[in-house]
């Protein structure tokens, strides 16, 4: 006990001035404190804070993506493997999967980029070659897409897609001398696996092709069976229809088609010539101008959309969308579009017909004289073109009264 007046009490400690040392371990000390308390052990997190989502397992989300396929929703299916991708990217068959979704939604160079990065993490994957293969088929670069498929059918025999991806590669092509070849791999492909759709699709493709149409339509229906919500069974249904003159089937298989994937012109161009096969033109104009929309840079659906309008007896614009499929030009919203050459075996022979038909019902026959003389020199072998030809000279020549040369 300390005095009043005692000079301990009285006099006050003289500090001494503080190490820099001390400070910095001071700093340091507070600074271990909160790291133990907040990450270390944290706390509990303040009432108000957010709660973390969890984060889905790869597996939930490839059965989801599973069930929006079967769905026929391909969009949302690919969305969700892109999510599966994020959540376990080391494995290549989620790849595999958003690949053969691609090609169903025309993606198809995406589809080659998802196929390779699969190879990147399995080098030795025979779908990986496979599905890479059948996307640079419809991007028709034949060659390097049937050297894809056959490696994936010599890393794996056994692999039945394989062989129904190159026999529909094989049509594709268009060398007749290969459709032997492209039915034995169909066969091979319904050896390997009876039930598989794409068993059944090419197996549908290749009948269709080779003029068996009653056997195609039921392997389209059986591959519709296993999954009705795909549009490219529905389209090859509906072109097989066409053919054997079913026209309402025809008309409601490339409904069923334009239904789940409306952003492929090819189908509502097809069902344009449905309709303008039953002498329904006016339908016919519609889903051409449908397909046009899609693409409107295409020299053949504007030449499509000509052919409809001619047909439908509007001859002024006939000729606008026949000039630009022949000749080229630039639309009226500012497209460029590329005119077609004149070859033989090249569906151009038709729209340059009815360019000079129309020119001709337009009186225009000094024009389209000069079209039939350079269809007669070019396609002269080909029967319907040389018709086509000689009408509308004949044509020219009863209207102006005169001899054509």
């Amino acid at each position: 006990m300390y005095l009043r007046g005692s000079s301990i009490n009285l006099r006050r400690r003289r500090r001494k001035p503080s190490s820099p040392w001390r400070i910095a371990f001071l700093i340091a000390l507070i600074l271990g404190v909160l790291y133990l308390n907040q990450v270390v052990v944290p706390a509990t997190p303040y009432f108000l804070s957010a709660t973390p989502t969890p984060t889905r397992s790869p597996e939930s989300l490839t059965a989801e993506a599973e069930e929006l396929y079967r769905a026929g929703k391909l969009p949302q299916a690919i969305q969700v493997y892109q999510q599966a991708i994020i959540a376990n990217p080391g494995n290549p068959r989620y790849y595999l999967e958003m690949a053969r979704l691609q090609i169903y939604t025309n993606e198809y160079e995406q589809a080659r980029i998802s196929a390779e990065n699969a190879l990147l993490l399995s080098p030795n994957l025979s779908m990986g070659y496979a599905l890479k293969g059948r996307a640079l088929a419809y991007q028709e670069l034949y060659s390097e897409a049937i050297a894809a498929i056959k490696t994936a059918i010599d890393l794996d025999p056994n692999n039945a897609e394989a062989y129904a991806f190159l026999a529909e590669t094989l049509i594709d092509q268009g060398d007749y001398e290969d459709i032997q070849t492209a039915i034995d791999n169909s066969q091979k492909a319904r050896d390997l696996a009876p039930t598989l759709l794409e068993t059944h699709r090419a197996r549908a493709y290749v009948l269709y092709a080779t003029g068996n149409y009653a056997d195609a339509i039921q392997e389209y229906k059986a591959a519709l069976s296993i999954n009705d919500k795909l549009w490219e069974l529905h389209y090859g249904l509906g072109i097989v229809y066409r053919l054997t003159e079913e026209y309402d089937l025809a008309t409601q298989s490339m409904l069923a088609a334009i239904a789940f994937n409306p952003e492929n012109p090819n189908i509502p161009t097809d069902l344009s010539r449905t309709y303008a096969t039953q002498g329904q033109f006016g339908k016919a104009v519609q889903y051409a101008e449908q397909a046009l929309k899609i693409a409107p840079s295409n020299p053949r659906l504007h030449g499509n959309l000509g052919f409809m309008y001619y047909k439908n007896g509007d001859y002024e614009k006939a000729l606008k969308e026949l000039t630009l499929a022949v000749r080229g030009g630039t639309t009226e919203s500012g497209i460029s579009v590329e005119g077609l050459p004149l070859e033989p075996g090249r569906i151009a022979d038709e729209y340059y017909s009815f360019y000079g038909l129309s020119l001709a019902r337009l009186k225009r026959c000094d024009e389209a004289v000069t079209v039939f003389q350079l269809i007669l020199q070019t396609m002269g072998a080909d029967q319907i073109a040389y018709y086509n030809a000689n009408e509308g000279i004949a044509f020219c020549q009863e209207t102006l009264g005169t001899s054509t040369p």
